[in-house]
Formats: structure tokens, sequence, C-alpha cells
């Protein structure tokens, strides 16, 4: 038998090796692109046949998975004791990049990993009518609502929003705007390269002849695509976004190092000056190290040149560095999944993605300890700041652009409400206020916030009064209503652990009594995300 085998192996063998020479084309195969981006002859590739037929039957090495996106780890907030924990501070977020994700996942067939899910993300993709300021200093307005929860009765929900002021896009100062665009290999792709060619132009056409706009491109190498361009050049502008093609491997940090020059080059003095950096964020080449990146974009931003991040892509995406190198550039961070969504970022809501008009914006607030036993802050979880930052102007944190509304929630226990989840301490201060003014004070509010060319922070505090809590839900503004409902989805999407019974059908209904005028359905496309996501 084992003759028998050998025997058919070795006729096998002869038959394939006669059909072509050692030195016989067997195929031509058109130019390509190495990882290196060089050009192989178009005339076609020597292919000379295995050297045994054994090696043929090896098996291939394994393919790389599929599905390498990347995500930062974090656990949610836990509920703290305000006798031992009286005051929570962190940074501003005005960050939309995760809900459109989310609902890329959503959209197609799957529901998102638990890292995916910043709710605060989600809670501030929408906006909300929070009045203006009255003027420009202070340059935002904060309101603060407080009912019960809708997803715990026995707890209250506390709602600080704030609003910046507006400016009209054909109101802006001069742009100079230099589009750093990846054009490498995992950028072949109709939801990438293609995207975000589409995207760019239709920033283009919003801009004036006092505007400067230049390409950089970055794969194997870096390169400038189109020097400074003033923006009414519409048809040089798109044509050079139009001869981009993907190749090559990703040397991202060269990239940033070569756009950061141009801005520089093309620098307008009391203008704005913005890096939008759009990639799937695969670096591979160069300085790849997560902090190494974050040191260069913070080293360089004290130019005075913004980052913002536009993200695209699915399988191999990384939200993980996106996200956190436009922290680190005074930018925001937004991820394209549609032309819709380019038109939301980089259109209508042009103005609070360019314009800075508040920077290194902090929240801390602190809880009366004799009306307030617990709280819960819901999400910004990678914004936390320790105490001490607050006050400490050579902490970064978030920044506010025109028109920008920002969102935070805190769920809170009342003293003696039964909605405490946390066992008492036998030994806990006991001492508590029999009367005056901060026995009618739930909380005390603290903002500081420096000018956009300022170094040094500003104040401004309002105490948030027991009075003023309603007594359910049904008399709260649709904007209460609406950020609850997103902050349950979040929650919800993140396994949900404070929610006790609160179900997608309880999410939709706070939602769609919460829907209002709506006039670009972005709230009723959340409506469908939850009902999509409930049939997942």
């Amino acid at each position: 038998m084992y003759k028998k085998i050998l025997i058919l192996l070795s006729l096998l063998s002869g038959l394939l090796l006669s059909g072509c020479s050692k030195n016989e084309d067997i195929g031509s195969y058109p130019a390509m692109s190495t990882p290196e981006g060089i050009a192989v002859k178009e005339e076609g590739v020597k292919i000379a046949p295995s050297p045994s037929f054994i090696n043929d039957l090896a098996p291939l090495p394994p393919s790389e998975p599929a599905d390498r996106e990347n995500y930062a780890h974090f656990k949610d907030n836990p509920i703290k004791q305000v006798r031992s924990h009286p005051v929570s501070t962190f940074s501003i977020d005005v960050d939309t990049g995760a809900y459109a994700n989310v609902r890329r996942m959503i959209n197609s067939g799957h529901l998102p990993p638990h890292d995916a899910v910043r709710v605060e993300e989600m809670i501030n993709y929408f906006t909300y009518d929070y009045p203006l300021p009255d003027s420009l200093e202070p340059p935002f307005k904060v309101t603060t609502e407080i009912a019960p929860t809708p997803w715990n009765q026995k707890t209250h929900l506390l709602h600080i929003g704030i609003k910046g002021y507006d400016i009209p896009k054909d109101k802006l100062p001069p742009v100079n705007l230099v589009f750093l665009v990846d054009v490498s290999g995992s950028m072949q792709s109709p939801d990438k390269l293609d995207l975000l060619k589409s995207a760019l132009k239709l920033l283009c056409q919003h801009l004036t002849n006092k505007d400067k706009v230049s390409l950089v491109v970055y794969a194997g190498a870096a390169g400038i695509v189109l020097e400074p361009t003033p923006g009414n050049q519409v048809a040089q502008i798109k044509a050079a976004l139009d001869r981009l093609t993907a190749g090559g491997s990703t040397h991202g940090s060269a990239g940033i190092q070569l756009a950061y020059a141009t801005a520089e080059q093309a620098f307008i003095k009391d203008g704005i000056n913005r890096i939008l950096l759009a990639t799937d964020g695969d670096f591979n080449v160069g300085t790849v190290n997560f902090e190494a990146l974050k040191n260069l974009i913070e080293k360089k931003r004290k130019t005075g040149i913004s980052l913002t991040t536009l993200g695209f892509g699915t399988g191999n995406y990384n939200d993980q560095l996106m996200e956190q190198i436009a922290d680190a550039g005074n930018g925001n961070y937004a991820y394209i999944d549609t032309l819709n969504e380019a038109q939301k970022v980089l259109v209508d809501e042009m103005s609070s993605t360019l314009q800075i008009i508040a920077k290194d914006v902090k929240i801390q607030i602190e809880f009366n300890s004799t009306i307030v036993a617990e709280y819960r802050l819901i999400g910004y979880e990678n914004r936390l700041l320790r105490r001490e930052d607050f006050s400490n102007d050579k902490v970064d944190a978030g920044e506010i652009g025109a028109g920008h509304t920002v969102t935070a929630l805190y769920e809170i226990a009342l003293v003696g409400s039964d909605g405490e989840r946390l066992e008492k301490l036998r030994y806990g201060n006991n001492k508590t206020v029999s009367s005056g003014q901060l026995s009618s004070e739930l909380a005390f509010l603290r903002i500081r916030y420096k000018a956009p060319d300022g170094d040094t922070s500003k104040l401004l505090e309002w105490p948030i009064m027991r009075q003023d809590m309603l007594e359910n839900v049904e008399q709260t503004s649709e904007r209460f209503r609406f950020s609850a409902a997103v902050a349950a989805f979040g929650q919800q999407l993140r396994g949900g652990t404070y929610l006790d019974k609160f179900s997608y059908d309880d999410i939709l209904s706070l939602a769609r009594g919460a829907r209002g005028q709506d006039a670009f359905g972005y709230r009723g496309e959340f409506i469908k995300l939850v009902n999509l996501t409930q049939s997942l």
C-alpha cells in the first residue's frame, strides 16, 4: 500500500512539472505597491514552480484577524459616598466619535464592545436648547435641572448643561486648515479614502479667499500634495483630493510632524489654525508608541495650532488613538461613517468644530453631605481629574467650540431616601448642619476656563438649591428627558449595571416623549437605533 501511494505522488508531481519549465511565466500581474510603496514592473512577475510537491501541500500561515479594532478599556464610574468623597472633578468633553461608531456597528448587525461605548460622547452627540450666554464673557452659560431618575425613583438625576456663544459660519475669522490624510494601504476601501475625499470636499464649499488649505499625506513616508492655497480655489483643492490613492504602510508620526510644519508656514495671526487628521488610526511605521505620539502633539499645541481627528473605516480602526490624540491636540474627535455625518460635523457644526471659545474647561462639584448621601458621575471615565488639578492651570482639560453644548449627568441619592447602595459607615462623621444657608444647598458647582489665547483660568461658581428639585420626570424639560434616554441607552450597551429593570422599551418611551422639533432627524434616528438594538 505504501509503495502505491509513493508511485501515485510521483506521477502527479511529474504531470504538474511537465506543464511548465523552470523559467516559464505562469502569470502576468498588473503593477502593484509593496508595503513601502515601490512599484513593480507591469510586464509581469516571473514565478518558478515550487521545488517539491510536498511544499505545495504545506499549510498556509494563519491569516490576520479580520477585526483588529482598538478600544481603551475602562470601568464605569463607581458610586461615591459624599461623607468620604464630597468632591467630583472632571474635564469637559465635546467629542462625538463614540456615538457615530456605535451607530455604525449596530446598523451593520452587531452590538458594540463595551469599551467602544463612552456614554458622555453619546449624550453630547445631540444638541440641546440651553439658553445662550448674555454676553461674550463668560463665553458660555450654565443650566441645571434636577428631578427623580427615570430608571430609579429612589434617586435623583442632576443635569448640568453648558452652552457656548455661537458664531455664524460667515463670521468666522480666517481659517488656516491642513488636511492630513492617511493614504496607506489600509485606507483602500469605499468607507475610508473614498468617503474621506467626499467629506473634505463638503467643507471646501464653505471656505473663502481669506482662508488657506493645504493637503499633506502620509503612507510609508509623508509629503505635501497641495501647498497653502486660497480657500476659494475649490476646483484646485478638489483636484488634489481626487488624485489621492491608497498604498503602503502607515508612517503617521512623520505625517503629523509635516502637517504642523505646513500649518506653521501658513499661520494666520488672530485666525483659526487647525489640522484635520483623517485616518483609520492604524499607525505602524515611525513613532508608533501611543504615549510618544501624545507627547509629540502636546508639544505642538503650544504653537497655537489645534488638531481635530476624523475617524474612518472598520476592521482595523484605532478608536483609542483617535480620541486621545485629539484631546492632546486641543481639538475634538468625530467618527465619519456616512456622508451625512460629514455634513453634520464639517458643515452644519463648522463653527463649533473649528472655533475654540474656551479652553482647559474643568468642572468641580462639591456635594452637601447633610442632604446628599451618594453620587455617581455618568460617563467621563477617561476625563476624571484629581481634586487639586482643578485649580492647577498647568493641567490640561477640554475645549468648548462656538455654539457647542456640553451635558453632564449625576445620579444622586438623598440622605434617608432609601436610594443608597453603599453600606453606612460605623465610624463615619455624623455631624450635620442644623440651620442656615448650607442646609438648603444640594451642591456647589464650580467651573474653571481659560480664554483661547490665555494662560490663567477664570472661576465661575453657583449653588444648586434643594428647592429647585422637581417632583417627577414629567415636569422636566425635553432636554432633560432626552439626555436621560441617551444616557440609559449608553449604560445599557455597557451592561446596565445601575439600570435595574429599566428596559429598551422604557428607553424608547422616554426618548419618544422628548423628541421635540428634531430639525435634522438625529433624535428620530436615535429612536430607530434603540429599536434595532432591542432586536439584536
